[in-house]
């Protein structure tokens, strides 16, 4: 018969030339039991451990019984309840193990049932949506809305108003060595070409300051504004509290500025503005101020949706002299 080379778990039957096997190998064979052993089950496992106690507690039995002389009936009367004392008491703790390892493994089911259940409720929860989110959601809907109402007008200006004024403004402002400087359709327009005018004196305001700015000052003269502001539906002058909600929307939304915001900016910044038109003198607001003016072009076609407001930048003579 083939020898047998034993590791827990394991038999490994072999030629005689496995006695010589590196012993490397039989390290990897120790290793897979170990693997093994940490797969299996937990009560499994237990079982295992007491059936291998039981074996050595027999073989300790067995040699306690060797020693003791069969006709030493005393000793052998002692032996026999030592015996079945240690096999009590072994039988006692691996029935408190087992017993133990399946109330751990009902309680870890139990929490494992509950923890599944709550899982389960939370997913058919409805998601509860934020005031914020619900305002972002509105906002990006409404942009939404508004690119696609610019993008219609875009097509159907191609040939008509907006081109016209265009190529009038064109001429205006060649006419004083300028172009227009484009400047994004997306609510901010007119603090957008104010921003852009005032890098030109390496002011370095940004939109959400000119906006701030300009709501502060309206506030903090509120009978300068108040009077031309009056509710759309009633006809009837701002109340206080529509005007302050007009100075919130400055500040905190995309709304248009214009005549008003360009007044206060001009005091803001104490520099004249002036606005370029196709169809009508230009505008100056701020005359007072003795500073070289911000140059604004405003645009009634742009993109059909009402008001729009460009920057200048100086025009290129070397591209008009290569045309």
């Amino acid at each position: 018969m083939a020898p047998k080379v034993r590791v827990e778990g394991w038999k490994v039957l072999c030629s005689w030339s496995c006695w010589f096997l590196p012993a490397r190998v039989l390290g990897y064979l120790v290793v897979m039991e170990a693997v093994l052993t940490e797969e299996l089950d937990e009560e499994e496992q237990l079982v295992r451990r007491h059936r291998k106690e039981k074996k050595e507690l027999q073989a300790k039995i067995q040699s306690m019984k060797n020693v003791v002389p069969k006709n030493d009936k005393k000793r052998r009367k002692q032996l026999t309840e030592d015996v079945a004392k240690l096999e009590a008491e072994m039988e006692q703790k691996h029935r408190k193990e087992l017993e133990q390892l399946k109330l751990t493994s009902k309680e870890s089911k139990i929490d494992s049932v509950a923890v599944n259940i709550s899982n389960l409720v939370l997913e058919n929860q409805p998601l509860r949506i934020s005031k914020a989110q619900k305002r972002r959601e509105k906002k990006a809907a409404l942009e939404k809305e508004r690119e696609e109402r610019i993008a219609e007008a875009e097509i159907e200006n191609l040939t008509g108003a907006r081109h016209v004024e265009s190529e009038k403004l064109a001429q205006i402002l060649g006419a004083r060595q300028l172009e227009i400087k484009q400047i994004p359709s997306d609510g901010h327009c007119m603090y957008r070409a104010i921003e852009d005018q005032l890098k030109e004196q390496e002011c370095t305001l940004t939109v959400a300051a000119l906006r701030s700015q300009t709501a502060d000052y309206m506030q903090s003269h509120v009978e300068d504004f108040l009077p031309f502001l009056t509710n759309p539906n009633t006809g009837e002058m701002y109340t206080p509290e529509e005007f302050g909600k007009y100075c919130d929307d400055i500040v905190n939304t995309a709304a248009w500025g214009g005549q008003l915001e360009l007044r206060a900016l001009s005091h803001i910044l104490r520099s004249p503005i002036e606005i370029i038109q196709a169809d009508s003198p230009p505008i100056v607001v701020g005359e007072e101020y003795s500073k070289k003016p911000l140059i604004l072009v405003y645009m009634r076609h742009a993109y059909g949706l009402g008001e729009h407001y460009n920057s200048v930048t100086q025009l290129n003579t070397a591209t008009e002299n290569c045309s």
